[in-house]
């Protein structure tokens, strides 16, 4: 293995640490459950992105309760190549909100049925309803890229769409939708070394579709239809914004700030918590469980 290869596969096996590390800590124990081999520097580094990462969940949690409190509709697309990190700034956001608020679409590949309909028509149903968050894993510009790129649909198809979207982002926008777009960008070389490291881990290699192996061999082609589609679809209603993701945790970072910053929200006023005192019936008693049921103590 290449030393860039091992390089990157040990930053993958670091996300990946970091990732449930993410779920156990707070503000006060960063310290404390950060352990790992490196330099002070390299260690001082990961603190940042732990603290800053927690300060913007910390966030999401105050735009969360207002979205809920206003009734509001707050939609974001996030495309881009993949292995370009998506995924992982997706679960960065949703870690810690809740799921009846906060929900993910990530739709497969049309059914004989849906390619009959008009083509947003499958999205629609997945649009938020008042006081929900919905994070969309690649959307309806599935059409200006990998449909485009593998033939899926035609050239005339291709420009309908780019006819279509901007009339149907401003009605979305007009109904009161907040619409917010990222194109996550990466190199060439960046994209292959995560491709290799995918391979290489029997853990990821899920992650590597066929599709993702030909858009490998037709890069050039989706960078034509990625241009294209920035250049016809970056409307003042709903522009979009690209997120320089090379380096994961900065991308991270740096998207889900300026997801904040373009929402006003408002932290909402919560009254106090008072748990209640728990009710004791004399007459209740427990009813003994049978042993077969328990699941068996193996650990």
């Amino acid at each position: 293995m290449s030393g860039s290869n091992h390089d990157a596969l040990a930053d993958e096996a670091a996300d990946s640490l970091d990732e449930e590390l993410e779920l156990e800590m707070d503000d006060h124990r960063i310290g404390e459950l950060i352990q790992f081999s490196g330099t002070d520097a390299e260690h001082a580094i990961r603190r940042r992105y732990f603290s800053e990462l927690f300060r913007l969940q910390h966030e999401l949690i105050k735009l969360q309760d207002w979205v809920v409190a206003y009734k509001r509709k707050v939609v974001v697309l996030f495309e881009g190549r993949d292995a370009a990190g998506k995924g992982g700034a997706i679960k960065r956001i949703t870690q810690r909100l809740n799921p009846r608020v906060c929900r993910v679409v990530a739709l497969t590949a049309p059914s004989e049925r849906e390619r009959t309909q008009w083509y947003f028509q499958r999205y629609i149903s997945h649009l938020p309803s008042a006081g929900e968050i919905v994070l969309f894993d690649r959307s309806w510009y599935n059409r200006a890229g990998v449909e485009r790129v593998m033939g899926f649909c035609s050239e005339d198809e291709v420009e309908e769409f780019f006819r279509t979207v901007p009339e149907f982002e401003k009605m979305l926008v007009r109904t009161g939708i907040i619409l917010l777009k990222y194109w996550f960008s990466i190199t060439d070389e960046v994209q292959h070394l995560r491709f290799q490291v995918r391979i290489e881990d029997p853990l990821k290699q899920w992650k590597l579709s066929p599709m993702d192996l030909e858009s490998r061999r037709r890069w050039e082609q989706y960078t034509k239809a990625k241009e294209a589609m920035l250049e016809r679809t970056h409307i003042p209603e709903a522009p979009w914004w690209v997120v320089e993701a090379t380096d994961k945790k900065r991308a991270r970072l740096n998207m889900i700030s300026h997801l904040l910053g373009q929402i006003p929200y408002d932290e909402v006023a919560h009254p106090s918590v008072v748990l209640p005192e728990r009710v004791h019936n004399p007459e209740y008693h427990r009813a003994p469980v049978p042993q077969e049921m328990y699941v068996p103590s193996i650990f």
